[in-house]
C-alpha cells in the first residue's frame, strides 16, 4: 500500500525528495521502488512516473527555485501552451460546469471515449450550492464578478488553466492542457465558466 501511495504521489508530480523525507529513506531508494512498481505498466502510464525538467527542478529546490531556474520554468512552460485553432478562448460555461466535478480520467482501464473532467471541486469552491469542495486552491466563487473581462484577463485565465507553471513556477495545480489531460477546447469552456457573468460561479 505504501508503494502505491508513493507511486501515485509521484505521478501527480510530488517530488521524490519530499517522499523520501517523509518515509525516512533515500530519494534513490524511492525512485527505484517506483520504477519497479511500474515496470509492467503500459508505456503511457510509465511515462507519467518520469519527471520532466520542470518537475526535476521543483523537486531539487523544494518548490523554491532560484531566479534563473524560475525564469527558465516560465519560458519553458509558456512555450507549451496551445490555443484553440480558431483562436476563441471563451467557450461554453454550461459544458464546463458539468465537467468541473468530474474526476474521471487517466486510470489504466479508463474508457477512451468517456469525457475526462477537470475535477475542479477537489481543490476549489466554484458555486454556493456546492458544499463538498477542497481547499488546496483558493475559492473561485465570484472569480469574474468584479473584474473587467478583457482580452488580457481571458488569456491569463486560459494560460493558468492550460499550464499553471507558465504563470507560477512549481505551482501545485496540474498542467491540465500541456499534459494532455484537457483539450484546448475544454480549457476555453473552463475560462467561460470562470468569467461569463451568466455562470453560477459569478452569481
Amino acid at each position: 500500500m505504501k508503494m502505491v501511495i508513493k507511486a501515485t504521489l509521484c505521478t501527480l508530480g510530488v517530488g521524490l525528495a519530499g517522499l523520501a523525507e517523509a518515509a525516512d529513506v533515500s530519494a534513490e531508494k524511492v525512485e527505484a521502488l517506483i520504477e519497479a512498481a511500474f515496470a509492467h505498466a503500459p508505456a503511457e502510464v510509465r511515462g507519467r512516473v518520469e519527471q520532466d525538467e520542470t518537475l526535476r527542478v521543483c523537486t531539487a529546490y523544494r518548490d523554491n527555485p532560484p531566479d534563473d531556474q524560475w525564469d527558465a520554468i516560465l519560458e519553458r512552460e509558456k512555450a507549451r501552451i496551445v490555443y484553440p485553432a480558431d483562436g476563441v478562448l471563451m467557450g461554453d460555461w454550461k459544458v464546463a460546469l458539468k465537467e468541473a466535478n468530474n474526476g474521471y480520467g487517466w486510470r489504466m482501464r479508463d474508457i477512451p471515449e468517456r469525457v475526462v473532467g477537470g475535477n475542479c471541486y477537489a481543490c476549489h469552491q466554484l458555486t454556493e450550492a456546492e458544499v463538498g469542495y477542497g481547499n488546496l486552491g483558493p475559492s473561485l466563487l465570484g472569480y469574474g464578478k468584479d473584474r473587467e473581462i478583457d482580452e488580457e484577463l481571458i488569456v491569463a485565465t486560459y494560460n493558468k488553466i492550460f499550464n499553471a507553471q507558465s504563470v507560477l513556477p512549481c505551482s501545485q495545480m496540474p498542467r491540465f492542457g500541456s499534459n494532455g489531460f484537457l483539450t484546448p477546447e475544454q480549457v476555453r469552456d473552463y475560462v467561460a465558466m470562470l468569467l461569463d457573468p451568466e455562470s453560477p460561479v459569478n452569481k
